[in-house]
């Protein structure tokens, strides 16, 4: 096999991981805000609440991802653009840009599956805990902020680590709407070079050095650092 290739395409790749490492962060941060506000809707019992939200988990967790970024790039793209008001506004060089609507896609489908996942940690929490927490006259926001979530994520904690893992892997889904990603990278190099596996390989090796990442990171959230003596 034969990598000389990375000498002249390399910056095409950091080019690709910074995207990568771009939608990553977005879905990870935006989608996770969403996922509590999806946990906390599921678990509320206003019909008008919990119905929407239930409807809304069905949905995305119940079609391919791939299904729904090609919805909104082709399907809601086209309709931006058929207009000429927004066509004219500044907001048109973000909405023509498919890496805003893989963002999006990747936002809602973390927020239907880990609102899924936080809603049954939430629901395991137990009572005593919360009740002890009102009991020193702590209000509701402050309860969910410093007892009710802190232990539930600290019991779906693995889980977490999955569904990040499976974020980063989905983001390879970005280049089929033109976005140069490290697989629309890896694609690139393949074209002009003719290589057909060892971009793809490099490409792997970079995935897979990124879920030690997120593994390493995970396992260390919550250590606390011991004193020495």
């Amino acid at each position: 096999m034969d990598f000389s290739w990375i000498n002249s395409f390399g910056n095409e790749l950091l080019h690709g991981l910074g995207i990568t490492l771009k939608l990553l962060a977005l879905s990870g941060v935006f989608g996770f805000l969403l996922a509590v506000l999806v946990a906390l809707g599921r678990l509320s019992s206003n019909p008008l609440i919990s119905g929407p939200l239930r409807a809304y988990t069905a949905v995305f967790r119940g079609t391919p991802l791939l299904v729904q970024i090609y919805i909104l790039y082709y399907g809601v793209g086209s309709v931006f653009a058929s207009y000429p008001l927004i066509r004219g506004s500044f907001l048109w060089p973000y909405l023509r840009e498919g890496f805003w609507y893989v963002a999006l896609a990747l936002i809602l489908c973390v927020g239907a599956y880990v609102g899924e996942v936080l809603r049954g940690a939430l629901r395991a929490v137990p009572r005593g805990e919360l009740e002890a927490a009102r009991a020193f006259g702590m209000k509701r926001l402050m309860v969910l902020r410093r007892v009710w979530l802190p232990r539930a994520l600290e019991l779906v904690k693995p889980t977490l680590v999955g569904e990040t893992v499976l974020l980063l892997k989905a983001t390879a889904l970005a280049s089929t709407v033109a976005v140069t990603d490290l697989l629309g990278a890896a694609n690139l190099v393949r074209a002009q070079t003719l290589r057909v596996y060892e971009p793809l390989l490099a490409v792997a090796v970079i995935y897979i050095v990124l879920a030690f990442v997120i593994e390493h990171v995970f396992s260390r959230w919550g250590k606390v650092p011991q004193r020495q003596a």
